[in-house]
């Protein structure tokens, strides 16, 4: 056995976190034997700014547990305990957990041996021992700014016939000032949570009848419809055509695809005549089939093939999470097929097109090139010229990037963007995907300028991503104030009382007629209550008319974020209003939190930690 060195300086501040977060969940579960000694232990990673643990317990835990629990954590923590580390061949470490009664480790050295393993590390620190690849901090003294978070179900390997373990998650950072802004951050987050704010702006819910879809209220269904229609105003500019193809097909176009293989257990099947037939998870391969329906021309080139459609995928009921993660879902989807010659143009192109739909939202982004996967499709060498081709076209149009390995599509490369909101979180949206493949299986061709038939490239791309994930972010990003061109009521008259409450639906009916949403107010309610619910349904236009405003043939405006605005006409509110929507001007304040943890953008990569 021996002690690890201390930490040394040059290590990288993402490092020292993975380390510190590594480090944490040794410790609660060090905590958890002390409270439950015939706890089951699974596994316990770090993750992006924290970590959590996986255990099999006789109970469920109870916030007076976590409680107990954090308290314990700390005198280990104040211990300063070092980590120490040895390796045991497989046949020790076996023997070692079956004394112990520890099935999942078990397992897992199982497998290590399987995959030729035949030596296991383990790491200890205080009372507490652990198959641990590591590394870890030198002591546990290091883990002083930490915080448990949650407790939540995980299915063992995320195998649904498996036992549902509780997985108690926690944040851990390097000073107790980074883990006050971590904290002042998740209940920013908490207050801006999407479903919660869908129920109180009547945009959206969630049923038991039909899990992991989303049934949208006219409020919410005019977002949709607004983002949907901007995207394919975008679209049409930019030189695509639109297609709408079925929902079912049978198993044979997957099968063609190689979707079959690789994806088959997200499908949703059916049977019908002694066939198996799919709900489509996604439009790639039967756009195929719409390029294959007649001969091309390099003339024709690049086809720029857009599909909004349904699609559905069978995710696990543990994996759903609001709008961010459902079963059906629509795509901005496209398909561009061209030469070899045009990818970098095109892609070029993409680029433009998502730099001027995260800028209507202030929406900034990171780019990383994710390349071969371990079950990827097709030859390498093919493989070699997709991941040259997408960074040759990132560093053509000035991209910094960052490769992700191994994190591609199964059928090619991909670039993804990684949008950050207003409160500094990532979200993946939109993707860049080329494709070498598919175009070979389904033995796609087009005529080239020599007469010779040859094989278009294929870029998969969406903006959005998905239409229902991008309004959660949204939703988010904004805390549910609309920008005016995409906000459900545009502006909503409040008439003091029901003198004038006539003028009111006077007013409203011109800007009705001139395409803007707008409502009345003329509830026998006081002023100020009726300026309270409109500030809580976020209207970011309020007109105010009572005997003064009525008089001149003005109103007084308010805006959710601005206040009083002082008097306009009808005329100057219609021009107001109209050049907010034509411009889609982003007319929204937003409230960022600004923090620096020193985690940046670098990625810490390791072996496995079993």
């Amino acid at each position: 056995m021996s002690e690890m060195g201390e930490e040394k300086s040059e290590l990288s501040n993402a490092e020292r976190l993975w380390r510190i977060r590594h480090s944490a969940s040794h410790v609660l579960a060090t905590a958890v034997l002390e409270v439950f000694p015939e706890a089951k232990l699974a596994i316990g990673p770090p993750i992006e700014n924290g970590f959590y643990y996986d255990f099999d317990l006789p109970r469920a835990l109870t916030p007076d547990d976590l409680e107990d629990i954090e308290a314990r954590m700390a005198k280990h923590v104040k211990a300063n305990d070092a980590f120490e580390t040895w390796t045991s061949s497989v046949d020790e470490a076996i023997a070692y957990f079956e004394q112990r009664d520890q099935p999942y480790k078990i397992e897992l050295i199982r497998d290590l041996a399987a995959a030729g393993e035949t030596e296991v590390r383990f790491y200890k620190n205080g009372p507490f021992v652990d198959l641990c690849a590591g590394p870890h901090a030198p002591r546990t003294g290091a883990c002083k700014a930490f915080k448990l978070l949650k407790v939540a179900g995980a299915y063992w390997r995320g195998d649904s016939d498996r036992p549902m373990l509780q997985r108690v998650y926690g944040t851990a950072w390097k000073n107790k000032t980074d883990l006050a802004a971590h904290l002042e951050l998740l209940e920013e987050a908490k207050k801006r949570d999407h479903r919660k704010l869908a129920r109180e702006l009547d945009l959206f819910s969630f049923q038991k009848i039909s899990p992991g879809a989303v049934f949208w209220h006219p409020k919410g269904w005019t977002i949709y419809s607004e983002l949907k229609r901007m995207s394919l105003e975008l679209h049409k500019a930019n030189g695509y055509v639109e297609i709408c193809n079925p929902l079912i097909y049978s198993k044979s176009l997957f099968e063609t695809s190689g979707h079959w293989d690789h994806y088959n257990e997200h499908m949703f099947k059916l049977e019908s005549e002694g066939e198996t037939f799919c709900v489509k998870p996604m439009n790639c391969p039967d756009t195929m089939m719409f390029y294959k329906r007649r001969k091309h021309s390099y003339r024709e080139l690049p086809l720029r093939v857009a599909e909004f459609q349904t699609l559905h995928r069978n995710e696990l009921s543990g994996a759903l999470n609001g709008v961010f993660r459902v079963r059906q879902f629509t795509q901005d989807d496209s398909h561009i097929f061209c030469t070899e010659e045009q990818i970098e143009q095109e892609i070029g192109n993409v680029v433009s097109m998502i730099d001027h739909v995260y800028g209507l939202f202030d929406l900034t982004y990171q780019v990383k090139l994710s390349t071969r996967p371990a079950d990827f499709m097709g030859e390498p060498a093919l493989w070699d010229r997709a991941e040259a081709a997408l960074a040759s076209a990132l560093t053509a149009h000035g991209l910094e990037y960052r490769v992700n390995e191994g994190d591609g599509a199964f059928y090619g490369p991909k670039i993804d963007f990684d949008v950050l909101d207003s409160l500094g979180r990532k979200w993946q949206c939109a993707t860049i995907q080329l494709d070498f493949q598919l175009p070979r299986r389904f033995e796609l061709a087009y005529t080239a300028a020599d007469n010779e038939a040859k094989t278009p490239i294929v870029v998969h791309r969406a903006l959005f991503g998905s239409l229902e994930r991008f309004i959660g972010i949204l939703v988010e990003h904004v805390a549910g104030a609309f920008p005016t061109w995409l906000a459900p009521v545009q502006a909503i008259f409040l008439p003091i009382n029901d003198a004038c409450a006539a003028a009111c639906h006077d007013a409203a009916r011109v800007l009705l007629d001139a395409g803007l949403r707008v409502e009345v107010d003329d509830r026998s309610e006081k002023l100020g209550y009726k300026i309270r619910e409109a500030e809580l349904a976020k209207v970011p236009h309020m007109l105010v008319v009572g005997a003064k405003e009525l008089e001149a043939g003005t109103f007084a405006l308010r805006t959710y974020q601005g206040g009083d605005q002082g008097s306009v006409t009808l005329d100057e509110l219609r021009a107001l209003l109209l050049k907010k929507v034509e411009t889609r001007e982003f007319d929204v304040t937003l409230k960022k939190i600004e923090w620096s943890t020193e985690d940046d953008d670098e990625q810490v990569e390791h072996g496995s930690a079993y």
